[in-house]
């Protein structure tokens, strides 16, 4: 299991547009992928989730992820919430 936290660096947080592209991320991976923010854990795979937790730009949270590709699963979910 691998964690690490990360600074949203989006424009405009993480709204309907960003979060879909973010939960597409997230899906390329087998392993599983959690956001935690504000003591909620919301699984990154899920649009809907992903929505409630109405992340603005600025936001810190902890990326967890479990499985063969945790590794690469958060560098690239690190980089997109990095807008690299």
């Amino acid at each position: 299991m691998i964690q690490k936290s990360i600074q949203i660096k989006l424009e405009k947080g993480l709204e309907a547009r960003p979060v879909a592209m973010l939960v597409q991320v997230a899906s390329q991976f087998e392993s599983t992928v959690y956001i935690n923010a504000d003591d909620r854990k919301v699984n990154a795979k899920s649009i809907m989730g992903m929505m409630s937790l109405g992340l603005a730009s600025g936001e810190q949270v902890t990326v967890v992820a479990e499985g063969n590709d945790e590794g690469l699963a958060v560098d690239e979910i690190e980089k997109f919430l990095s807008g690299k």
